[in-house]
């Protein structure tokens, strides 16, 4: 998801790949604009923008995912994504086209962009507070102002979203009641909250547009931390969680349930893999964002085979 994206994120795994060069080169064409160029150098300082950031995050975990199954033919048992990277996931599973899915993130950012003026809205992370916690410490302190517990990332880790000055406030209170940080995010738009709700129906209307299919992977939502089910459902989905809440830690959990201990993480930054961590740490959690990676996945899936 937004968040994870870095300057100079995918060198390593782009020049040893010529699959991921040509995913890049059709994108930039669909996009308008040289989007490894900005990916690699972000000389005018857009990357941390919510209109290219977007796409740039989306095509990095797809890269990624091409160049895992050019290598490995050990497919998942289930599939999931953090907020945009939800997207990344139906690509992956075969739910939604790559260029479809490409236009709608690119259309998704706009929306999100422009819902909410620069400068009136924030995100922040809360570290150190039990989720029910997080909830009352933003009724306690947003005032009048619509503020949000958005993404439950892990057990102590929370991100809340809004109008920024409530979100200040929070920020200024939040070590006084309880929480051990308390920090505003790199992000430009406020997300998975209710500000959000213009963009929920307008980009409703254009998945309505695209083809969606059911996944050949099973896919956890963002929103129920369960199975999508069916195309409508997809839909459903992909429209609303741009304004609810994200239950990252239930995904994680229902997997844990499923047997599931090895995961591994497409694309850049490895923040899934932190969060792992915090969530349940008998996880084996895998970043595939260089060819190093490579000998990791060998050592977790063969070299254990031989011994």
């Amino acid at each position: 998801g937004q968040g994870s994206q870095s300057v100079g994120m995918m060198q390593e795994l782009y020049k040893s790949s010529s699959r991921i060069q040509n995913i890049y080169e059709q994108a930039s064409s669909l996009l308008g604009y040289d989007l490894w160029k900005l990916t690699s150098s972000d000389d005018n300082n857009e990357l941390s923008s919510t209109l290219y950031t977007q796409p740039a995050m989306l095509v990095a975990g797809i890269a990624s995912w091409n160049h895992y199954i050019d290598n490995f033919d050990i497919k998942p048992s289930y599939m999931a994504g953090h907020s945009l990277g939800e997207y990344t996931a139906l690509v992956c599973s075969g739910a939604i086209d790559f260029k479809d899915a490409l236009s709608i993130v690119k259309i998704r950012a706009e929306l999100m962009q422009n819902a909410v003026p620069d400068g009136e809205g924030a995100m922040a992370a809360i570290i150190g507070l039990e989720d029910k916690k997080v909830i009352e410490l933003c009724d306690r302190y947003k005032d009048n102002n619509i503020v949000d517990a958005v993404n439950f990332n892990a057990p102590g880790q929370v991100v809340i979203a809004g109008e920024k000055k409530g979100i200040d406030k929070i920020l200024e209170n939040a070590k006084d009641f309880g929480a051990k940080r308390a920090l505003l995010l790199n992000v430009s738009v406020p997300s998975h909250c209710s500000l959000m709700d213009s963009v929920a129906s307008e980009l409703k209307e254009k998945l309505n547009s695209i083809k969606i299919n059911d996944t050949k992977i099973p896919v956890l939502n963002n929103l129920e931390a369960s199975v999508y089910k069916n195309s409508s459902h997809i839909l459903d989905g992909l429209s609303n969680q741009v304004r609810k809440p994200v239950k990252w830690t239930q995904t994680i959990q229902y997997l844990v349930e499923q047997n599931i201990n090895i995961h591994i993480e497409f694309g850049p930054g490895g923040v899934l893999t932190g969060l792992n961590k915090r969530i349940d740490r008998s996880l084996q959690s895998i970043k595939y964002d260089s060819p190093d990676s490579m000998k990791l996945i060998n050592q977790t899936f063969f070299e254990k085979e031989t011994l």
